[in-house]
């Protein structure tokens, strides 16, 4: 690939609506959910907020979040060294946004791309997340 199509490519890369929110948003919707997209006053810029109940929620994509599954753990073959710091950089970043929102009083949920195909087992997941009551 030559580095115009690569850039060509990462281009077309949403910042939001992607294929995976526009699932969970459904998702969400579907159990009766109501919920706001992005403030951008919060740290990460959140995709799906929860004001009443002060929760977030972040669907993240497993090649750009560095998750732990077969295609996050997967690096590109060329400029290894680059996207191996800028995928640390975004799970530093990623993990000091949650610990900012926790100290303003806000709980964040982070889900992973490759989770998506179980819509069960998220749908479980949103909900006991959602539901969950902060005692004093």
């Amino acid at each position: 690939m030559t580095s115009e199509q690569r850039s060509r490519t990462m281009r077309a890369v949403k910042g939001r609506d992607s294929k995976p929110e526009m699932a969970v948003r459904r998702l969400l919707h579907r159990m009766g959910y109501r919920y706001r997209l992005p403030r951008k006053d919060l740290p990460g810029k959140p995709d799906i907020v929860f004001g009443p109940r002060r929760k977030v929620i972040f669907v993240h994509g497993c090649c750009w979040h560095g998750h732990s599954c077969k295609r996050g753990s997967r690096l590109p073959k060329t400029n290894a060294e680059y996207w191996q710091a800028k995928i640390a950089r975004n799970v530093e970043r990623h993990t000091d946004q949650l610990d900012e929102l926790t100290a303003a009083g806000w709980t964040g949920l982070t889900l992973w791309g490759c989770e998506l195909t179980d819509e069960d087992a998220v749908a479980r997941r949103v909900s006991a997340f959602l539901d969950e009551t902060v005692s004093p």
